[in-house]
């Protein structure tokens, strides 16, 4: 619930030796949402934003334009959303620093966090490191990005209407992201590179039987074509059985490979699917809570089926409800 007049300002950060009552690990939509929430609690959270190569703010860091924000009818760029997540939780008190965990110990209260060497101890911690789109690791990929090649059908698909689309991937997900395009696309050609579906019968059905979706079987993209404004307008398909490669013009390329969870540094640690998230509880409480009391994780981090920036808020603002409650619940 909001509140009406100003803020007074935070108090001054904790000393380096203190226990803090919450230490955030990662940033994005989850992170900052967790710490404005624990902020504004005065919890005084210190956040752990992360660094090259794990960039502050997530993903959004490399999207061009948001469209499906609420609150921002005309559209925003990533970066500039995620600043305006960071100034907000920065203003009531959360301590950000633009550093990379390296270990953390909870096996002993309080917990630790190491980042660079040093040491800081807290009595809860929120896990959201997020996760991390798999790519093609072609050669000129990274030129490709954001300038015709998207990991994110939901997120950029309605800025490619009207063009003739290129999905790459075999499973559930390329599915899901070829079927969705068809809304916006004249036409979705799905590159596989083995020359049957590995995604589930239902999923196969109903992209075999529609009629805006073609599949280019036995091929594997081999680098991304250019215009002359240096966005993608084709690429090179590359027939895994004959060798033989050829051009394929296309206004947009989808990787559809799959996701990876920013989460080695927990291997051990916290329980996690065999896919590699987080394992939090279901329910309508503690919902984000791990098999550790007092360790949350929000976001992409423990969710592989929305991974939208309104779900990773949302969730970091569950975050830090449960590890509020918690702190209340064990006499802090």
């Amino acid at each position: 619930m909001g509140q009406t007049g100003s803020s007074p300002p935070p108090a001054p950060f904790p000393p380096v030796d203190a226990v803090r009552n919450v230490i955030i690990i990662g940033s994005g939509p989850a992170g900052y949402t967790a710490a404005l929430y624990t902020s504004r609690a005065n919890l005084q959270p210190l956040m752990f934003e992360g660094d090259v190569p794990n960039i502050p703010g997530g993903q959004l860091m490399i999207t061009t334009e948001v469209e499906n924000y609420p609150g921002f009818p005309k559209g925003i760029t990533g970066p500039e959303l995620m600043d305006q997540f960071k100034a907000q939780a920065a203003r009531f008190g959360t301590e950000i620093i633009s550093k990379n965990v390296t270990r953390v110990d909870f096996s002993k209260r309080p917990f630790e966090v190491e980042a660079d060497g040093e040491i800081r101890r807290a009595k809860t911690v929120i896990v959201a490191t997020g996760a991390t789109a798999k790519w093609l690791d072609v050669p000129n990929e990274d030129q490709a990005k954001n300038r015709g090649a998207s990991a994110c059908a939901t997120c950029d698909g309605a800025l490619f209407r009207g063009k003739e689309l290129v999905v790459v991937g075999g499973g559930d997900t390329a599915m899901e992201e070829a079927m969705f395009l068809t809304r916006f696309a004249s036409k979705v050609t799905l590159v596989h590179r083995r020359d049957h579906l590995r995604a589930s019968k239902v999923m196969q059905d109903r992209a075999l039987k529609n009629p805006k979706i073609a599949f280019r079987w036995n091929s594997k993209v081999e680098k991304y074509l250019f215009d002359d404004q240096k966005f993608v307008n084709g690429v090179v398909l590359k027939d895994t059985v004959t060798g033989k490669t050829e051009d394929f013009a296309c206004g947009g390329v989808f990787v559809a490979i799959g996701h990876e969870p920013n989460t080695s540094l927990f291997k051990g640690v916290l329980d996690m699917h065999d896919s590699g998230y987080l394992r939090t509880k279901s329910g309508a409480t503690g919902a984000t809570s791990t098999n550790i009391p007092g360790v949350f994780a929000c976001g992409d981090v423990q969710d592989s089926y929305y991974r939208q920036a309104i779900t990773a808020a949302g969730s970091g603002c569950q975050a830090a409800i449960d590890a509020e409650r918690w702190l209340e619940s064990e006499g802090h």
